[in-house]
């Protein structure tokens, strides 16, 4: 079969597999099923395409195709193919045998997938009993057995086909399922924004401590390719600490052909696993992350001794972990070329007490390079506004001329975006116009009118080090004047007519009858 599909009629599909389910088990169960059975389809065809077309070339010789088959990016036993598996769907033990197929999969790839599914358990109590599992398993086989979810690359041609299915499906999981799935997507719009922002060259090294599925590290990572002629000399670092999500966006990252990665599971403020071999944090070009919002039980008992010294600057509160994240990746850029991007809260920008000490320092530190506050509405979840926070290690060096003189740039750049965005049906949407006026604002770094506003320290200092966009972006409308003559002219104008009318309607009542 070689007729082209495009990405709509896949992630239609794909959508529509998820029907076996519907009603019978929770969006927030059976999303890890759906993802986990993309995964299972897209690489049994791939290894099914790669051997039918040894055997095109070679023939009927199953050693030297086998011998061939070792070159692949992974290795699929057979009785672990998909294909195994829908032969089979008919009998008891559908649960059984998709588990047994995973594991035999995790075990041949053990470097790769090492873990990724033990989370996950298609013979789960969660899809009923055994009969009623049974049942929707053989549906879930065959809705993925359909033509139209035929993956081989002979017919889907370039890898990102598969990779935009599985964020489509994770984007999807997030509108319907609340805040729940949302807490481990990003929307793209976003993840673009901070990808262009923070400027991914060949050769960095990205970080994201709080990495959900992994889409703002893929973003980085395409830039790079899209930049440097498909260049991959770049490293993709993460550590989660949601089990599911983290299997997640190992697959996410296994679909997407990005092999040079490393993704740790575990809470990354309590006990950080990106370490070097004496134990200390690892240092990144790049940090970037959306963690949870106000994260109430974040480590703050244990922030004092921290051992790596993250929380010198001062302790956050214990009901609100933003600050502790952003510290913790502060503390892991590289000292020369260390640039982060953050989405927080607007609370960051001008909470008081701790906060406030804290993000005195920073700004003292001149480690805060733009202030950039986006629409309500952006993110699955919650409807409250986001900012997004850009670090510099060393922030670039001033044109001669730029009121502060030549030297490091001690200015900070205040965006705001909050009213440019296409208003969807629940959720906004940032356009590709209102993305790429944020990233000229940012590359010009001036102050636009009512927009954006470059703040020198002394400015920052005098706001008692609040952050607020308002108090340096002054969005205020002057409404137009009013003329109170043309107003009074218009009113009398008005009832002159009235009166006209109110004689007409007068004479037709009468003629009707209706008259004194």
């Amino acid at each position: 079969m070689n007729d082209q599909i495009n990405q709509d009629a896949i992630n239609k599909a794909v959508w529509g597999a998820c029907d076996s389910f519907r009603g019978v088990v929770d969006p927030s169960i059976y999303k890890d099923y759906v993802l986990t059975m993309l995964f299972l389809k897209y690489i049994s065809d791939v290894w099914q395409d790669h051997y039918d077309t040894y055997q095109a070339e070679h023939g009927d010789e199953p050693e030297l195709i086998t011998e061939l088959m070792k070159a692949e990016r992974f290795v699929l036993p057979e009785e672990a193919s998909f294909y195994s598996l829908f032969e089979h769907r008919h009998e008891p033990g559908n649960g059984e045998r998709i588990d047994q197929a995973l594991h035999a999969i995790e075990e041949a790839n053990i470097a790769k997938l090492r873990d990724v599914f033990q989370d996950i358990s298609f013979n789960s109590n969660k899809l009923g009993d055994d009969k009623q599992k049974n049942e929707i398993l053989r549906h879930v086989l065959e809705d993925f057995n359909k033509p139209e979810l035929n993956l081989r690359p002979s017919r889907i041609g370039s890898l990102d086909v598969i990779g935009n299915a599985y964020e489509y499906l994770i984007k999807n999981f997030a509108a319907t399922s609340g805040k729940k799935a949302g807490e481990f997507y990003t929307p793209p719009e976003v993840s673009d924004l901070i990808a262009e922002l923070l400027e991914p060259k060949e050769g960095d090294e990205i970080c994201d401590p709080a990495c959900g599925s992994g889409s703002l590290l893929m973003k980085c990572g395409r830039k790079i390719r899209e930049k440097y002629n498909g260049s991959k000399k770049y490293a993709l670092y993460g550590q989660e600490a949601i089990g599911s999500t983290w299997a997640l966006d190992k697959m996410n990252m296994f679909l997407h052909g990005e092999d040079n990665h490393r993704i740790e599971w575990g809470d990354t403020l309590r006990n950080p696993k990106l370490l070097n071999k004496d134990e200390s944090l690892m240092h990144f070009d790049i940090v970037t992350a959306n963690p949870p919002f106000s994260l109430e039980k974040w480590g703050h008992d244990e922030a004092e001794h921290d051992r790596w010294g993250r929380f010198r600057r001062g302790i956050p509160p214990k009901t609100k972990g933003d600050y502790a994240f952003i510290l913790h990746m502060i503390e892991t850029l590289k000292p020369s070329s260390g640039r982060m991007g953050v989405v927080v809260p607007h609370g960051v920008l001008f909470r008081g007490a701790a906060e406030g000490r804290i993000r005195r320092k920073l700004i003292e530190e001149n480690l805060l390079d733009t202030v950039i506050g986006l629409p309500e509405k952006l993110f699955y979840g919650t409807g409250i506004p986001a900012a997004i926070l850009i670090f510099k290690k060393k922030k670039s060096p001033l044109p001669p001329g730029e009121g502060q003189g030549e030297g490091e740039d001690k200015s900070v750049l205040f965006i705001d975006a909050s009213r440019e965005y296409a208003d969807g049906k629940n959720q906004n949407v940032l356009r590709t116009e209102d993305i790429q006026k944020i990233i000229d604002t940012c590359h010009k770094r001036e102050s636009v009118d009512k927009y954006a506003y470059l703040a020198s320290p002394e400015e920052i200092a005098e706001n008692d080090f609040n952050l607020n966009i308002p108090r340096y972006v002054d969005t205020f409308e002057e409404e137009e004047e009013i003329d109170l003559m043309a107003v009074r002219a218009e009113r009398e104008k008005l009832k002159a007519e009235l009166a006209t009318l109110e004689e007409e309607m007068e004479g037709y009542l009468k003629e009707l009858g209706y008259g004194a």
